[in-house]
């Protein structure tokens, strides 16, 4: 074991089960130190991770020292800087795992090369994801662009490589620090309160994720591929936040899977499978990160309707599934994904607003944000993307509380206003005639626009690309 020390670039890795970073240096050395470097630039877009990374550093922090291995905040205003200052320190070793949005990779390279020069010891290791995103090509050497021959060869790939044998993270010698002028995890917090309402539905540490895990294999991946198109049941695994800032690696969930493989394990893989083929998009495609993936929507006719896109944000359309939808997001830092479709949907196609509004949004708010999942969702949502639906299927926001929602429950839970009127008009409350009950307007805005003629005028702006 080495003497000098070893240092772990801490990103989206707050686990120590297939943490391969940290496992490897914590073998390699008698003293490890994490770091976890706090840009502010960045994190001013996405208040709810704020939250959450927040949260993770506290647990993480007291998770580590009972293996005598410090973790360290630092604020930085770039990478480039904090780590030009590191090249010129000596006797220690560099570990972090991969992130795969291009600009990380991209900046791998640059760490590569100046550590090399510097004559520093560095290790990287694969992150969290079953295959390099490079890994998984068509015959002809071109990255595939449809999503079901994608996953049924990233399956087979990753079936022939499956990791024998558990690696555990050792506990050090000794406990030390290293950097000056650390920070607190508490100066990551979000100014605005709003963020107390998440602490209602979320514990972020890797024993509460695994114990999602746990709960969901057991009680609900069988009868996954029904239950996740209803908002109003518990339905869906809800373990994308600890994915997304690495409380639970892809392979944990696809080892706890395969033991089943019946109902709809193979469907709940698939979305696993989604993320993978997201994060193989924006790295073969990275101009689809800032503009459409298909070049011909450049040309759409987008509006610019400051009152609609707030009326949208927060939740007073007038259609009560869309409304529900971003009042669950604002309250828990989460949307249901049959949800997110609607709500997606309604801006772009409803309101004929920029798809990279709603991306905007959704990456202040989110939780779970991802880059990869969230482009490409909005992409795929908005009929621009990879594999994506064609744009006129436009969702009827009535038809699918409908049909999703049918009792009303998932509306009634965020929408209260609405909780004492008739199933029959709950979806479509403009229609209740009866204003004793409901006075349209004062309790429950009118819908912003009229489905049938909205989507009449998306399909003619369609018709001008």
């Amino acid at each position: 074991m080495s003497k000098n020390l070893g240092l772990v670039w801490l990103k989206d890795d707050f686990r120590l089960k297939k943490n391969y970073a940290l496992i490897e240096a914590t073998k390699n050395h008698d003293q490890v130190v994490v770091f976890y470097l706090y840009k502010k630039q960045i994190m001013d877009n996405q208040e709810a991770q704020k939250w959450w990374i927040s949260k993770s550093l506290s647990h993480f922090k007291k998770t580590l020292s009972n293996f005598n291995v410090s973790l360290e905040i630092l604020k930085v205003d770039s990478y480039e800087s904090f780590f030009k200052n590191l090249f010129f320190k000596k006797n220690f070793s560099i570990y972090w795992n991969k992130t795969y949005e291009p600009n990380y990779l991209k900046f791998d390279e640059y760490l590569k090369k100046n550590f090399k020069i510097n004559n520093i010891n560095f290790n990287i290791f694969k992150g969290n994801i079953l295959n390099e995103f490079d890994e998984i090509k068509k015959n002809d050497g071109t990255p595939f662009r449809v999503f079901t021959p994608f996953w049924r060869n990233a399956e087979k790939f990753y079936f022939e490589k499956i990791p024998k044998k558990e690696k555990k993270i050792s506990r050090c010698i000794k406990k030390r620090s290293f950097f000056e002028n650390t920070i607190n995890e508490s100066e990551i917090y979000p100014k605005k309160k709003w963020y107390k309402k998440f602490e209602n539905y979320w514990e972020p540490s890797e024993d509460s994720a695994l114990k999602e895990l746990k709960n969901f294999i057991n009680t609900k991946v069988l009868n996954y591929s029904e239950a996740r198109n209803f908002p109003n049941k518990i339905g869906t695994s809800k373990l994308s936040p600890f994915i997304k800032h690495g409380q639970l690696h892809v392979e944990t969930i696809w080892e706890e899977c395969i033991k089943f493989k019946k109902g709809g394990v193979n469907k709940f893989l698939a979305e696993i499978g989604w993320r993978e083929f997201n994060h193989s998009l924006i790295n073969h495609f990275p101009y689809m990160l800032k503009n459409n993936y298909s070049k011909k929507f450049d040309k759409f006719p987008w509006q610019k309707n400051l009152k609609f896109l707030q009326a949208w944000k927060k939740g007073i359309t007038g259609y009560p599934i869309v409304d529900a939808g971003m009042r669950e997001l604002h309250s828990t830092g989460w949307m249901h994904n049959r949800v997110r479709m609607i709500v997606g949907s309604f801006l772009v196609k409803h309101l004929l607003i920029n798809w990279k509004e709603g991306e905007k949004h959704f990456k202040n708010c989110l939780l779970d944000y991802n880059e990869a999942n969230n482009v490409s969702g909005w992409q795929w949502v908005a009929g621009c993307g990879a594999d994506a639906a064609p744009y006129f299927r436009i969702f009827n926001p009535i038809l699918q509380g409908e049909k999703f929602d049918k009792e009303g429950d998932y509306v009634k839970k965020w929408v209260p206003e609405l909780k004492d009127i008739p199933k029959k008009y709950l979806h479509k409350p403009w229609e209740l005639k009866n204003d004793s009950i409901l006075k349209l307007g004062l309790k429950y805005p009118d819908p912003i626009v009229i489905h049938d003629e909205a989507r009449r005028k998306a399909l003619d702006a369609f018709k001008k690309i």
